[in-house]
């Protein structure tokens, strides 16, 4: 697999709840929690399961951190 994108974290997906067009695929990544958002269409393109072996990445133009007062 060839991609751009630089941020790869490699997953299991422990999760899916399907709606009408998104699926959330709740992934665990050597134990942080990751939600991702797809569709419907691409999880059963990508046949996704519990228990699969994923690679979650990321491409985002903007980050936000926040901190505890």
């Amino acid at each position: 697999m060839l991609v751009s994108t630089r941020n790869r974290i490699p997953a299991r997906v422990v999760g899916i709840t399907r709606g009408e067009a998104t699926a959330n695929v709740e992934l665990d990544a050597a134990g942080v929690r990751l939600v991702a958002a797809i569709t419907v269409e691409a999880a059963d393109e990508l046949g996704l399961r519990e228990g699969s072996e994923v690679v979650a990445m990321v491409k985002a133009s903007d980050m936000m951190l926040g901190v505890e007062h």
